[in-house]
């Protein structure tokens, strides 16, 4: 595994794709909360709205394949999904302490993804807040949490 990251400043077709599919293969692995109808509710918006409006930075793999990725909006973490066949080899780490470095500190957590929130709360982060629904105000508990 290569350790660059990479800002994506323009999304190729290719890339938009791998993202996707990076994406939905992660939520499939950890949100087991979602059913069919939400993920394909929210595939259209994270291929077609959320990609473009905010900055990504990924991790390739040896083959040049994005193995996981992470989009910011200023001081906000707004989505870190790692390829979970590459899970447990430091992507995720690495994508957030670049994040971090670049001035992230806030991230919003789905409370019913014990393994998301685990992780930041690992890295640092602390509860700030709860929320009974979502951004899109889905019944989806959110957690927001802060970097300490």
């Amino acid at each position: 595994m290569t350790t660059t990251i990479e800002t994506l400043t323009s999304l190729s077709p290719a890339d938009r794709q791998r993202l996707v599919e990076v994406w939905e293969s992660a939520v499939r692995a950890t949100h087991h909360f979602l059913g069919e109808d939400d993920i394909q509710f929210f595939k259209p918006l994270v291929r077609d709205a959320y990609l473009d409006s905010m900055r990504l930075t990924c991790l390739r793999d040896a083959a040049g394949r994005i193995a996981g990725f992470i989009g910011t909006t200023g001081d906000r973490v707004d989505m870190l999904f790692v390829d979970p066949a590459q899970h447990g080899r430091g992507i995720g780490r690495a994508l957030l302490e670049h994040a971090l470095a670049c001035g992230a500190r806030t991230v919003d957590v789905n409370e019913q993804n014990p393994q998301a929130v685990g992780f930041f709360l690992r890295m640092g982060f602390v509860r700030a807040g709860r929320s009974e629904i979502d951004a899109l105000g889905k019944a989806f508990p959110v957690l927001h949490l802060v970097k300490e």
